[in-house]
């Protein structure tokens, strides 16, 4: 990746925190602080990665993406609709009656999310059964997960990448959301996640550990995770719950919390600092 391109991803990230912030803003409440942590793998594999079609959402041959930790749609949303999914407009209806961008992930009412998810545990089943189907059907696509803290405490998790590493999926790549809290408080207080790289290890899987807001280190843990041909890869990405909202970031509470319209204003006094030091 040149400087150039990792640049233009830097400014595209901080352009999705806006749209992210300003719908969660408008609504009132939301799912901000995981929202937030999770931009920079986003806009790496929907601007720079991922076969999709915008006008053909439905495309078979498409890469797809599991949004486990489904609350953090609101980020997803402002990826898929500065990709031009649909409108930037829609993104105002977040949760509001008649929607079709519910709080979480809906794959049968928005246009671009290829799965249903909410229930934490759930959505790395749901990727490694996608996965299989693209070998059993010989489709080109590869298929990527997001998951979460929340998700890795629960035991359907591991069931499924025990699966992944017996079918040696090689056509499946798993992000680590660990921003290391939850809706309840610190990892620490809740269920330890430590040695995440070898436990991932110890499953048969290609695990890697990088800073999840630096652009380059994730690319290139993305290239040498696609680069594995018989073997499951998960990226750790280390995160910052609520990244580049100064005054939540790293507080538990700020998984799903009110959001003014001073909020917003402050954020975005923000967003323009970094835009600055970008150019």
């Amino acid at each position: 990746m040149t400087t150039s391109e990792a640049t233009a991803l830097k400014r595209k990230a901080i352009e999705i925190r806006k749209l992210t912030v300003d719908q969660i803003a408008h609504l009132g409440v939301g799912h901000i602080g995981g929202s937030l942590s999770v931009v920079e793998i986003l806009v790496l594999l929907y601007y720079r990665h991922l076969n999709v079609d915008p006008q053909n959402p439905r495309m078979p041959e498409r890469d797809k993406l599991v949004m486990s930790k489904g609350h953090a749609g609101p980020a997803l949303y402002s990826v898929l609709a500065d990709r031009g999914f649909f409108s930037t407009g829609m993104l105002h209806t977040l949760n509001q009656g008649g929607t079709n961008l519910p709080s979480h992930c809906d794959m049968n009412r928005t246009p671009g999310i290829d799965m249903t998810t909410g229930s934490l545990g759930q959505g790395l089943s749901a990727a490694v059964g996608i996965a299989i189907g693209h070998r059993l059907q010989h489709l080109p696509g590869r298929v990527f997960a997001l998951i979460g803290d929340g998700d890795t405490n629960e035991g359907q998790t591991w069931e499924a990448a025990m699966s992944a590493s017996m079918y040696g999926l090689g056509n499946l790549v798993v992000f680590t959301d660990y921003n290391k809290m939850q809706i309840d408080g610190p990892i620490e207080s809740v269920m330890k996640t430590d040695n995440l790289n070898d436990r991932w290890t110890s499953f048969g899987w290609f695990a890697q550990r990088v800073d999840g807001h630096d652009i380059v280190a994730l690319s290139e843990a993305l290239e040498r995770a696609l680069a594995e041909a018989s073997r499951p890869s998960m990226i750790i990405a280390d995160t910052v719950k609520g990244k580049d909202m100064p005054q939540i970031e790293n507080d538990y509470k700020n998984h799903n919390m009110p959001l003014t319209a001073e909020d917003r204003e402050r954020a975005f006094a923000h967003f323009a600092m970094l835009e600055e030091a970008l150019r």
